[in-house]
Formats: C-alpha cells, structure tokens, sequence
C-alpha cells in the first residue's frame, strides 16, 4: 500500500479531521484522495478507488442519514471517512487490509505510530494467537490499550462519547451458486482491471501456478501488459512452476522464474530485514520473496492471489452448520461423500464434526480453558475436521503461568456475543481478517522490496459477492472452486480442472535443519520465553524434532512462534515502542 497514514479524534471540527480534509494526512504510490462536501456533511475517499465526484456528492444522503454502510460498497481498496453535524465515520475494508486503530478517549490513526499512545506490546495475546493458530480477538491489537477497527465494522465518534463500532458487513444472500456467480465473476473482473487499466504500463503480478493467481493473471492480460514472477525450488512442488508456465505461455505475458538455493530458505531472518508495526507470518519468507520479486521491483503495482482460498471456498465448517440447524441427513450424506472421494474413512471425520456442532463456539472455547487448566492440551490434537479452536502442538510449550494467561483470554472470547454463532459464518470471517491482517503486516516488507502489492480477492465488492453465495455452494464435492468456475467459465479449462495444490513441507522442514542454530537462539532471546509464557525446552525440543525431519506436526505452530519471537525481538527498536 505505500507510505500512508490519516489521524484524527473524536470531536466535531477537530483539527485532526476537519470537514473538507486531514490536515498532515499523507498518500503514498498508487493512492488518491477524493472529496465532496455541502452543507455539514463531507464524504472523502482514500486508497485505490475508481469513485468519481458525482458518485460521491450522491453518497452525501447517506452521510447525512448515517447510513454508512452505503459508503463502503465502491470498488478498489480504501479508507472512508464521513461526517455530519452529529458524529464522525472512520472506516477500512471487510478484510482489515486498511487498518483503523484507536484508543479509548477516541483518538485514532491508520498508522500506529501516528497514534500518538505508547506501544506496549501484549504479550499474553501474541501467546494466544500462536497456540490457537485463529483470531478470536478480532478487536485487539497486537498492542496494550490500543484497539483495531474488526474487518466489516468501521468506528462511529460522537463527540463527549466512547467510541462504537458500526457494523457495514452488507451481505445480500443469494440462493446458489448459479444465482450469484455473475456478480462475482464481473466484481474480480472489475478489481483486476480497473487497477491494471489505471497503471497504464507493465504491472507485476504473482503467478504461483494455483487457480487464484493464475485467474488474476488471465484477467489482467486481457487490458494490459503483464510480467508473472513465480519461485521454484528443490523442495517446492514442480507441477506448481508446470501450470504458471502453461499459463504465461497461454497468455502471452513476461514471465519470470526464480530457482531458489538453499540461501533463499525460510527463517533465515537476515540482517537489515525490516521488522514492521505487527506480527507478519511472511516475515520468514523475505529472502524467498527477494529471490522471486527483484524481476518485478519498481513497477507501479503487483497483483497477488492472496484472499482466493477464502473467498472461492469454504471449509468442513458448512458440515457443522448444517448440523447446527438440525440438517444431520444432508451433512453426513456429504461428508460421506467428500471423504469417499479423497479416500478418507469418514467414520472419524463424520464424529469430530457432530462434537463440534454439539459444542458451540462458547462451549469449545470453554473445553479449550478447561484443557489447558488441566494441562491436557493433547486431547485437541485429535479432532478430525473442522474446529472452532484446537489447540495446536505449541500449547505444549505453554508454562503454567503461560497456561493461565491463554485461558484468561480464551474465556473473555467465550463470552463475546458479538462473534458469530454459526460455524460456517464464523469460519468464513475469521479466515478473511486473518488474510488481510497477513496482507497489511507485510506491508514493510514490500516496501522495502520495491513492490506495491495489490489483493483484488481482498476488495470490498469481492468479497461481498462471494460470501452472498452459501458457503455449502462454494465447498466444492466434486469440483475445486466452483465459484470460479461458476463466475468465469472462459478460463482454460485445463486450469479450472487443476486439482492438487502445491505443498511447503518439505522446504519448511529443510529450512529448520538449515537455520537450527540461529532459531535456537531467536528462542532463547524471545520475550514470550523470557517472560515465562513459553517454556524454551520444550519449545527448542519440537524445533529440533522438526528439523530432524520426524514429523510434521507442529510445523505451522512453529512458524507462528518464530515470526512473532522475530517481531518481539524486533519491537523494542520501534520509537515510543517497549515490551
């Protein structure tokens, strides 16, 4: 996204925010910042947005109205803030790739250090986030007091009040896929070239070989020039680099392949690698990233695939779903028929997801408390399908005081009515903040990378035309993504046939033989282990279990704690920051 931030309070005419403009906000590449005002109401638009002047004055009944889910429904990627005699609207995206934090007294900034508050890292929560591997604090930052505006909320102040969240999720269901295909195959469309359209040269763009990339990549070489970047290794699968190639030659763009050594490696952490406002899970990538992007570095944008897996599909969670509302006959028909066909036994599959359904969130919150007081984390590791919190093997690593904190946190989850209660919807926006949390942390290193990522799958528009469409639509029995499919059948069909997808076990496991001595003392420095959450035996133990190549359990538990030790370790240099 580039250097940009906006900040303002609370108070009406505050010099933070006044009513035509943001006195000191600052744009970066690619962004634009579009107003309309008359009378005491104002609209203004900031990000990579299409809006035109005449959309916008017409947007000011809305403002007036306080209908501010209207103002959140253009294409592209961007902040929205609005105002009226009585209050002030400040509000990202559906995914929290255009973050809004906030404090208490209702100061509030897009950049954390614009903020204005001291940045205390939580420590506790990082904890949580590692051993659960699922968000289920959407609304806390990864800092002390400061708050984050969740994906599909936006921030309303009033002057002399607290702040409140506003919802603007603005889902319109449809009945099928068929029904809703259209729109979403003509809102991915619109994302991709309106952008690509807009840069008017040579844009860069991912092409790792899987569907969502690829379908990005065809789209933007119907209305301009392409150049594709993909990485390859000796760990990485090789029918991945197979399909980008098929795909650049089908197209015709520039295309790129990087042949990755053992020096490009994840977790090798190098020196003058940025460390970034938050936690990035593509911090241990930069050397694989540096290796694949330098083709592409300088180009005014670079489309990615991120977001696809969670807008085309949906996971075992419609299963749950259905047996929440008393369709036990349908989900186990299917769930019978999706392991059949993937050679599954769907005895145990078929049990998880009837205790999953039978628990609720609250109650697997509450179970999840109740194992790490007892110190029983293991009993989760055996829940076949999907699940609304399973303790992952990094719960294992937990000292008792650890333990106590995480169930702290997990309990006040439980009590969180605002989280949705049915699996599938639950599932769907979880998945969706965590990509544009991923997204968002990542920007430093882009940044310093030369590139300016850009995530279609990731729009508001996108976004709202997939999950209008039943998540038991979108989880395909016998076809891979048939949402994209549905939404753009002229895609080759031997692409849209593509069933595998590409795995990183393999390198993952190389990379922790390769870097074990360093890992070993990025664990012994971080402040989640000398602060006594995590236990550095046992957490070094699972490493070199890893490294060793016995098993593969653990390894994305792994990943999680080394990144977010790398961050801690990392946080102490930022200005005002401490841990």
């Amino acid at each position: 996204m580039g250097e940009q931030w906006l900040a303002g309070g609370p108070a009406i005419g505050d010099s933070g925010f006044s009513i035509v403009g943001l006195d000191g906000a600052r744009t970066g590449p690619g962004s634009r910042v579009r107003s309309a005002v008359e009378g005491g109401a104002a609209v203004v638009v900031v990000g990579d947005c299409p809006v035109d002047g005449k959309e916008l004055y017409g947007a000011l009944a809305a403002v007036r109205a306080g209908r501010w889910e209207e103002l959140t429904g253009w294409p592209g990627s961007y902040w929205v803030l609005a105002g009226n005699e009585r209050e002030r609207f400040v509000c990202g995206d559906l995914a929290g790739l255009r973050p809004v934090y906030y404090a208490a007294d209702g100061t509030w900034a897009t950049d954390l250090l614009r903020l204005g508050k001291p940045l205390v890292a939580d420590l506790g929560l990082a904890a949580a986030r590692v051993i659960t591997g699922c968000d289920h604090w959407p609304g806390r930052s990864p800092y002390e007091e400061i708050s984050v505006v969740p994906g599909s909320y936006g921030l309303l102040l009033r002057t002399g009040q607290a702040p409140q969240l506003v919802d603007v999720t603005a889902i319109r269901p449809v009945e099928d896929l068929q029904s809703g295909a259209g729109r979403f195959g003509s809102a991915l469309t619109e994302a991709v070239q309106h952008r690509v359209s807009a840069a008017g040269t040579t844009v860069g763009a991912d092409l790792s070989g899987g569907l969502d990339s690829s379908a990005a990549v065809v789209l933007a070489s119907r209305v301009g020039r392409v150049h594709g970047v993909t990485y390859t290794d000796g760990y990485t699968s090789a029918e991945d680099a197979s399909f980008a190639a098929r795909i650049a030659e089908d197209t015709d763009i520039e295309h790129t392949i990087a042949h990755g050594t053992d020096e490009d490696l994840p977790f090798s952490f190098p020196a003058g690698q940025p460390t970034g406002l938050e936690p990035a899970m593509g911090a241990a990538l930069f050397e694989m990233d540096r290796a694949y992007l330098a083709p592409v570095a300088g180009l005014p944008l670079h489309l990615t695939g991120h977001g696809g897996d969670v807008v085309l599909d949906a996971t075992s969670s419609v299963w749950v779903r259905l047996l929440q509302e008393g369709e036990r006959r349908a989900a186990h028909r299917q769930v019978v028929d999706y392991a059949r066909l993937r050679n599954m036994a769907p005895g145990l599959f078929w049990k998880g997801l009837r205790e999953t359904a039978a628990l609720g969130r609250a109650g697997a919150l509450e179970r999840a408390v109740e194992q790490l007081e007892k110190n029983r984390p293991q009993s989760a590791q055996g829940t076949a399908g999907w699940s609304w919190c399973r303790l992952g093997a990094a719960a294992s690593w937990l000292t008792p005081d650890g333990r106590t904190r995480v169930a702290a946190l997990l309990r006040q989850a439980a009590a969180d009515t605002s989280q949705p209660e049915r699996a599938d919807e639950f599932d769907q926006w979880t998945a969706l903040r965590f990509t544009g949390a991923a997204a968002r942390a990542w920007t430093p290193y882009a940044d310093a990378l030369g590139v300016r990522p850009v995530y279609p799958y990731l729009d508001n528009t996108v976004v709202r035309a997939a999950f209008a469409v039943p998540p038991t639509a979108r989880r395909g029995l016998y076809t891979f993504k048939p949402l994209l499919s549905a939404a753009l059948p002229d895609l080759p069909v031997w692409l849209l046939g593509r069933r595998s997808k590409g795995s990183f076990t393999a390198q993952r496991v190389m990379a922790f033989q390769r870097h074990r001595a360093r890992l070993g003392d990025l664990l012994t420095v971080s402040p989640l282990v000398t602060a006594g959450l995590f236990d550095h035996t046992a957490v070094t133990g699972t490493l070199d279990h890893l490294a060793q190549g016995r098993t593969p359990i653990g390894s994305a538990d792994m990943h999680q704690m080394l990144t977010a030790s790398w961050w801690l370790t990392g946080a102490r240099a930022h200005a005002g920051a401490s841990c």
